[in-house]
């Protein structure tokens, strides 16, 4: 978990059985008296510890609550690992989605192996270590009673499986939808989108078609549900293994739309020399070798491969951002492949995410959790002031704003890409020049330096922000 704010969490306030405490830059997890009466048996288990040890769980460290400020209604205060940045499903990639689904589905298979479950399927209780997905919400594992049924499979469903199934069955990426609607995609609605001859599949018919049915009987009241036969209905241990390990295995199999990409690509059809892409990484790998940064922030990060160099530079972690699907696949599979503290989230930069959930606190929007300590907008700033008509003062200040040190690359109306940009409608942008540019860098930052890098006129300036301006 990631804050600067004292406090109890804003998004820690659901569950009765603990917290979420930050404190003078660490992080706690709070058992109350009533979760600790199902938690004791889960660490006295040792099962937190051995998830830990397979990269399943954050781990755990029991502490005195004098060291948490000795927080109230608190049986058991426990430190957890402080996460570089906090990201939400509606901004994972497809493959990040899949990666986290099969996390939480191993998690509870190895949970059942050792007679113990969990209480939901909440897709916000995994986040990011890089491109590794982790269970953050110990709180959740439990005593598992001989018999029960899944209560949470209708949450995963929504949460996990039908956003996967609305990209890989019907080829509609899910975030703009997930984001509208945090609980997920309501089944109902995924299986009026798939196409009839697919209903056919196994799978699809039971978590989707089936569980579709359920819930219209269940909202038109038609008695088609009996609640009371539900509440009696039993399953047995192998049965719930066998669901979660077919689960498991379809969802495994599951591959995102082709065709989904604009810039993929955009690394290597761009207006620059192989000598002016050496020169650019050069001076990101500077800021970052001087600056030691321990989140850089990659906005526009396409594939990844500045990213790549901050990190080989010695940032400790990045997080880019990027609004194109495919070039994210590829961030996504770069940083998997090569073990990196890279996470690549989407993200429209014209419609960033914004303060969701109970009383707009309980899901941060981008720009409370977006303060790195140096920001990368590379071949970004055209796109905005010029195919999405926001004022470079407006758009520089809010650049400026996501961390004290960067680089801002500006491309000149001269360059092919604002070109093409500008094709197919009219001109009305007066006052994108360099002279505009520099001028709005430099009412909130010190201009460190000034680098021109291509023949095309595009340049790198590297601010300083201002004290006092933050």
């Amino acid at each position: 978990m990631i804050s600067d704010r004292d406090g109890i969490d804003s998004g820690s306030f659901r569950d009765p059985s603990g917290r979420i405490l930050h404190h003078e830059g660490r992080v706690f997890r709070l058992v109350s008296e009533t979760g600790w009466k199902e938690f004791s048996a889960v660490w006295s288990s040792g099962l937190i510890d051995d998830l830990a040890a397979d990269g399943l769980v954050l781990p755990l460290t029991e502490v005195d609550a004098a060291v948490a400020g000795n927080p109230a209604d608190t049986v058991r205060v426990y430190e957890i690992e402080k996460l570089p940045f906090v990201s939400w499903p509606y901004e994972w990639t497809f493959s990040a989605l899949k990666a986290a689904a099969l996390l939480h589905l191993d998690l509870h298979l190895k949970a059942l192996a050792k007679g113990f479950t969990l209480s939901d399927a909440s897709a916000y209780n995994v986040q990011f270590r890089g491109s590794r997905p982790v269970f953050i919400d110990h709180l959740s594992l439990r005593l598992y009673v001989e018999g029960e049924i899944w209560t949470g499979h209708r949450q995963f469903c929504q949460q996990f499986l039908n956003p996967l199934v609305l990209a890989s069955v019907v080829g509609v990426m899910p975030n703009a939808w997930y984001r509208g609607s945090q609980e997920g995609l309501p089944t109902t609605d995924l299986a009026r989108l798939i196409p009839w001859w697919r209903k056919f599949s196994w799978s699809l018919f039971m978590h989707v078609v089936m569980q579709a049915r359920l819930d219209r009987a269940a909202i038109a009241g038609s008695g088609a549900v009996d609640t009371t036969a539900m509440a009696r209905a039993r399953l047995p241990k192998s049965s719930m293994i066998g669901m979660l390990q077919g689960l498991r295995s379809w969802i495994a199999g599951l591959k995102p739309p082709a065709g989904m990409t604009v810039w993929r690509d955009y690394a290597g059809k761009n207006s620059y020399s192989d000598a002016e892409a050496t020169a650019k990484k050069q001076l990101v790998a500077e800021i970052v070798s001087e600056l030691k940064p321990g989140l850089v922030l990659d906005l526009g990060c396409n594939s990844g491969d500045y990213s790549a160099v901050a990190l080989q530079a010695g940032a400790g972690n990045v997080v880019g951002f990027d609004v194109d699907f495919g070039a994210l696949e590829a961030a996504n599979a770069r940083s998997q492949a090569d073990n990196l503290n890279f996470l690549p989230l989407w993200f429209d930069a014209a419609n960033p995410v914004p303060d969701q959930g109970w009383a707009q606190q309980e899901r941060r929007g981008f720009a409370a959790r977006a303060e790195g300590d140096v920001v990368l907008a590379l071949a970004f700033v055209h796109h905005l002031a010029i195919g999405r008509n926001i004022p470079l003062p407006r758009l520089v200040d809010w650049l400026i704003d996501r961390a004290p040190h960067g680089i801002i690359e500006f491309v000149p109306k001269e360059d092919a890409m604002v070109q093409s940009l500008l094709a197919l409608r009219e001109d009305i942008f007066p006052n994108y020049t360099p002279d505009a540019f520099l001028d709005a860098v430099k009412m909130r930052a010190t201009v460190v330096s000034d680098t021109q890098v291509s023949q095309s006129g595009r340049r790198l300036v590297r601010f300083a922000r201002l004290p006092g301006r933050g």
